[in-house]
């Protein structure tokens, strides 16, 4: 049965007398006052399906820890291996038991349980925690929106049907020889495909490229029969095992994404129809993706974060939105998300020229907020907002700190894009991120 934590971990705490040392161990008396967050972690990696028997493995701690330690050293799961075995301070703050020596993959399987939700929890926990010990404040918060990528080429209606028929012939293939179900017959189309697809990169106009993608396609509609075949002779014998469950379910995925990506390339480029964002795939791994484009800015291809912080710059809250919502939209429900989350609204809230409006204004002060400001005034007149021009300019100056802290986020803490798989993932990347941030910025604090 999996341990709780490693009650004798303190007998062995040896931290350098370094300033990553001294860092990792405020942070770690941080976490030891935060009560709840271990039994939280536990329920994740005590999941349906996990067995109360058999070997130990790493203690419930000991994984919210060395998950910390990735996202804080912005480490991959091989350097945080190699670091847990090398270094004293890194092993004192993970509590590792004495003698355990965690694998890359051990690691990987650990942390990645751990649920985007439990990790927002967390986040709360330890904002909780610093505001009641002084160290924050949530009267006075700024908001503000940024782009996280998704960890995803530059998307393309003929990489994706070429991404398609690979998937789906490797399916096949896979049918054919590992779980060796009979009566699979297809034709290998990725070369072609391949061979197309980059054709079509290298042409210039579409009159030229519109011949290339006819090919293409009629290889993409051979590869949907042929993976239709095989799914109807794998589907015989699916009664053998969860492997072939696993692969009728990877193989009707991957075709409805393939369909959807036939369909809207026989609308753009075949019928000269403009195809809303909303409607295109643009990765068949990461499928999840949004389209987000910001202005007159490049197009983005992630999921919109909006972002609320604090007067020392603390991660209040955070939003990972679905489909690219107008700021304005998401003013509104960022303020209402602080008093179920922290038992008030602010008295003084600074926000980005994009989220103002007149209803925001109207309904923001309706809520019982002092003073509203936002960096671009759009009609609205200082004294419909603020006091007095005094505060509008504090509170635009201090509007302006948060784009510092969506900068540090972005470089130190891996934000600018998540290599994790899958929307989950992708979340829990985001919320990992955001508490490794928050603790140590909190272990700053504490330690000026």
């Amino acid at each position: 049965m999996r341990e709780t934590r490693n009650a004798q971990a303190s007998i062995f705490d040896r931290y350098a007398k370094h300033e990553i040392g001294n860092q990792l161990a405020m942070m770690s008396t941080i976490l030891d006052n935060c009560r709840g967050l271990i039994r939280w972690v536990e329920a994740d990696l005590a999941g349906k399906g996990t067995q109360r028997t058999g070997r130990t493995g790493l203690p419930v701690e000991s994984v919210l820890r060395c998950a910390i330690l990735k996202q804080a050293r912005q480490l991959s799961y091989k350097e945080l291996a190699f670091y847990l075995e090398d270094s004293g301070s890194f092993r004192s703050f993970a509590r590792l038991p004495q003698g355990l020596v965690p694998k890359k993959s051990g690691l990987q399987d650990n942390i990645s349980r751990i649920k985007p939700q439990t990790w927002e929890r967390i986040n709360q926990a330890l904002v909780g925690q610093a505001l009641a010990d002084g160290v924050e404040c949530c009267n006075q918060v700024r908001i503000d929106s940024t782009v996280v990528e998704t960890n995803i080429h530059e998307p393309s209606d003929s990489s994706l049907l070429s991404d398609g028929i690979r998937i789906l012939t490797r399916l096949m293939v896979n049918a054919k020889k590992t779980l060796k179900v009979p009566g699979i017959d297809f034709t290998d189309h990725r070369k072609p495909a391949r061979s197309l697809a980059r054709q079509v990169f290298y042409t210039r106009g579409i009159a030229k490229k519109e011949p290339l993608y006819r090919d293409l396609l009629s290889h993409a509609e051979q590869v949907m029969k042929d993976s239709s075949d095989a799914l109807w002779h794998v589907q015989l014998y699916r009664f053998r095992g969860p492997a072939y469950g696993q692969w009728i379910n990877q193989v009707k995925h991957y075709r409805r994404l393939l369909r959807r990506v036939i369909r809207q390339t026989r609308r753009r480029v075949l019928n000269g129809e403009s195809v809303p964002a909303t409607e295109k795939v643009v990765s068949l791994y990461e499928s999840h993706t949004d389209i987000i484009v910001k202005g007159s800015r490049d197009i983005q291809y992630g999921h919109k974060l909006n972002l609320t912080t604090g007067k020392e710059g603390l991660v209040l809250d955070a939003t990972v939105e679905s489909g690219n919502p107008c700021d304005t939209e998401r003013y509104l429900p960022m303020i209402r998300r602080q008093e179920p989350i922290y038992g008030q609204l602010p008295d003084r809230i600074a926000a980005d020229g994009g989220y103002a409006s007149t209803a925001n204004l109207r309904e923001a002060k309706a809520l019982g907020v002092s003073e509203v400001a936002f960096q671009k005034k759009k009609g609205l007149t200082i004294d419909a907002m603020t006091s007095s021009k005094k505060v509008y300019k504090q509170l635009c100056d201090f509007r302006a700190g948060i784009e510092s802290n969506i900068s540090e986020l972005k470089r130190a803490y891996g934000l600018k894009r998540s290599l994790w798989r899958k929307l989950q993932g992708f979340m829990a990347d985001i919320w990992s991120s955001i508490v490794s941030y928050n603790l140590v910025r909190i272990a700053r604090l504490n330690s000026s």
